[in-house]
């Protein structure tokens, strides 16, 4: 009886250690892990250029004439209305140029009439044989100098009042005054190299951006049309991203695309157009603009579904047998908390949602069902 109960008590020991013991065993160390099963979705996925803005009229204000700069009207600054005189420039000597070409020009206007005066004279005479042709030739040639000189001299009193015109600077358009470098009282030439202020008019403003060429092959495939115009007119309004990451409250509109792209920086400029009637927005500001480009039938995941390793987007697929695999995956955007997808995962797929930091590949693991990823129509 000794021996017996030991040798009952090994085969029972054995016998758990069966075949059907091991899979039980297998079974309960699957972990449970939540999955989700891949779709397709229409989203939008948004894309960010830095810009700088402009106004639409954003010019420099230079002397057209060169003088002491005697008055300056405005402040730094300031919003001019167009017209409005800004600075004054010494007038004294183009008065005094215009004065003389007045002088000149009445003196040609006597000259004239004496050499009328001897047509006069002399058409009778030459008429009656007194006298030759000639002098009435001579004197008829010395009239159309006359003229000339006349012509002349009025072309000068038009150039004197022109320039005296220039002594006072007034706003081309309506907009703000830039920094004011020349003072009262400085010498100001048409050869400066620094302008007078810069008038900027910024009702509405101008921001421009880049794409680089293969951002732009994406873009024009993106929306309907034969020509680029066309396209522009299907492009959804766009966002301005300002300095402190805020977005300014009016979308804007892109307006154009230049005519080539820039062979130093591969990139071609795109301008959009911000209605600014509150003044926020100033020439030299920068942000970015936020395009939304839309997508057909998108393969959406999660982002918190995948893992990057080494600059590369990874998930963790799950097969029919629920084993799991870890599958690189290609990104075309973002759209909220999701990835767009052109290859690595199709519609329909299965991946690990979450607790996959330490699963390894080829784990059979027990697949908790959650809804498919999708994404809200935009």
């Amino acid at each position: 009886m000794k021996i017996i109960l030991p040798l009952a008590m090994l085969l029972a020991a054995l016998t758990s250690c069966g075949p059907k013991h091991e899979s039980q065993q297998a079974a309960a160390a699957a972990p449970a892990l939540p999955v989700v099963t891949i779709s397709s979705a229409t989203a939008v996925t948004q894309q960010e250029y830095p810009a700088s803005l402009q106004g639409t009229v954003d010019i420099e204000i230079r002397p057209q004439v060169n003088g002491n700069l005697e008055k300056i009207f405005v402040d730094e600054g300031a919003y001019v209305n167009q017209g409005q005189p800004l600075f004054k420039i010494n007038e004294q000597p183009y008065r005094e140029a215009l004065n003389n070409a007045f002088a000149s020009y009445h003196a040609a206007e006597a000259a004239l009439i004496n050499t009328q005066l001897e047509i006069d004279k002399l058409t009778p005479l030459v008429a009656n044989k007194v006298v030759s042709d000639y002098q009435l030739k001579s004197a008829r040639a010395s009239h159309k100098v006359a003229q000339a000189n006349l012509e002349q001299a009025k072309a000068m009193v038009g150039t004197a009042k022109i320039n005296l015109g220039y002594t006072t600077i007034t706003a081309p358009v309506s907009g703000y005054i830039g920094r004011l470098p020349k003072k009262q009282g400085s010498l100001v030439s048409v050869a400066d190299v620094e302008a007078l202020t810069k008038l900027s008019d910024v009702h509405e403003v101008y921001a421009y951006f880049s794409l680089g060429e293969a951002d732009f092959i994406r873009f024009k495939a993106q929306y309907n049309g034969n020509t680029i115009d066309d396209k522009i007119k299907h492009l959804a309004p766009v966002s301005l991203v300002l300095a402190d990451n805020n977005d300014y409250p009016v979308t804007g509109k892109v307006d154009m695309v230049d005519g080539q792209f820039d062979k130093n920086t591969g990139a071609i400029t795109l301008r959009a157009k911000f209605a600014n009637a509150k003044g926020l927005l100033r020439s030299g500001n920068t942000g970015k603009i936020r395009l939304s480009l839309p997508h057909d039938n998108a393969i959406v995941v999660p982002q918190e579904a995948t893992v990057e390793v080494q600059d590369k987007i990874f998930v963790f697929a799950v097969d029919n047998t629920n084993k799991v695999t870890k599958q690189p995956i290609t990104i075309i955007g973002k759209s909220g908390a999701n990835y767009l997808v052109s290859n690595g995962v199709k519609s329909g797929d299965r991946i690990v949602f979450k607790g996959f930091d330490n699963l390894a590949e080829g784990t059979v693991i027990t697949p908790e069902k959650m809804q498919p990823a999708t994404l809200a129509k935009n």
